[in-house]
């Protein structure tokens, strides 16, 4: 399994797409638009891969100078539990903490609290609707 960032509007872009849509956003009946797919053009895009293969993926989005938004994980629904999504969040934080960030936020799923707290992402403040689905804010300081 290899780590990397991704360009957008590469061809793994567009497999990155697919995956969020097929974890994300389908099971919800939402798709993306395209001003949401425009935003991401300044992003670090993030995938893992076996071989051509896309396993996982995440999102990150400058907040400001200090913190940076960790977007749109999703693993494989047939890999899941197996260290994908653990990797991917380890090489997310090191290319936010190589980049001079001190803090990684979320928006995060309740169902995926659990997850999150693994890694020392604490919840701050109330729950909240997003994406029809309920979320917390949780946040991590990078060391």
């Amino acid at each position: 399994m290899g780590l990397k960032q991704i360009d957008h509007g590469s061809k793994e872009y567009r497999h990155m797409v697919e995956l969020r849509m097929q974890i994300l956003r389908k099971p919800l009946g939402l798709t993306f638009t395209k001003e949401e797919l425009d935003n991401e053009r300044n992003d670090i895009l993030i995938a893992s891969f076996d071989e051509d293969k896309m396993l996982g993926c995440c999102i990150l989005t400058k907040i400001d100078i200090n913190s940076i938004r960790l977007r749109q994980m999703a693993v494989q629904k047939n890999l899941q539990g197996r260290g994908i999504g653990e990797s991917i969040i380890s090489f997310a934080e090191t290319v936010a903490r190589d980049k001079g960030y001190k803090i990684l936020t979320m928006h995060a799923r309740d169902t995926a609290i659990g997850f999150y707290e693994k890694f020392g992402y604490a919840i701050k403040g109330g729950q909240f609707e997003e994406v029809k689905t309920k979320h917390h804010i949780m946040e991590k300081k990078l060391r």
